[in-house]
C-alpha cells in the first residue's frame, strides 16, 4: 500500500513542533524544567551536544514524529475522508500521544525517581506538539 505523505506539511509540522519547544522549555517553562532536573543555564553550557547540534538532532526526532503521524492518519483512515478536519489530527495525535508517549514518559518517575512535575511538563509539550502536528497533518494532505 502506497502511503500518501505531504512532505512539505511533514516539514512545516517539525518546524511548528521545534518552535513550540523553544517556548515550552524557554519563556514559558524553562525556569521550573531546569528546576526539577537540577540543571542550572551554566551547567546546560556544558552539555555533551552544543545547541545547535540538540536541536539538529531535535528536529530530526519531530521530522520522524510528524511522519509516522502521517502514517497514523493513513492507516486509521480519517486520511482518505472527504470530511476530514482538524478534529482528525486531533484525535490521532492525542491517541498516540495517550498509547505511546505518555506511558513511555512516566518512566521517569516510576523507574529514575524524578518529580511528576517533569512528567508533565514534558508529557504537555508532547501532548500540544503532536496536537498541532496533526492539525497541520490533517488540514494540509
Amino acid at each position: 500500500m502506497e502511503v500518501p505523505v505531504n512532505y512539505l506539511a511533514v516539514i512545516v509540522a517539525a518546524a511548528a513542533a521545534m518552535g513550540i519547544g523553544a517556548l515550552w522549555y524557554g519563556p514559558l517553562f524553562g525556569k521550573q524544567w531546569r528546576a526539577v532536573m537540577g540543571i542550572s543555564l551554566g551547567e546546560m553550557k556544558s552539555m555533551p551536544l552544543s545547541p545547535i547540534q540538540a536541536m539538529g538532532l531535535g528536529f530530526v526526532v519531530a521530522l520522524i514524529m510528524a511522519y509516522v503521524l502521517n502514517h497514523v492518519l493513513v492507516f486509521s483512515g480519517t486520511y482518505y475522508g472527504s470530511e476530514i478536519d482538524y478534529t482528525a489530527g486531533l484525535m490521532a495525535a492525542f491517541w498516540v500521544w495517550l498509547g505511546f508517549v505518555a506511558t513511555t514518559q512516566i518512566g521517569v518517575v516510576l523507574w529514575d525517581g524524578k518529580p511528576w512535575k517533569l512528567f508533565f511538563i514534558n508529557t504537555a509539550y508532547s501532548l500540544v506538539s503532536l496536537g498541532v502536528m496533526g492539525v497541520i497533518l490533517a488540514l494540509w494532505k
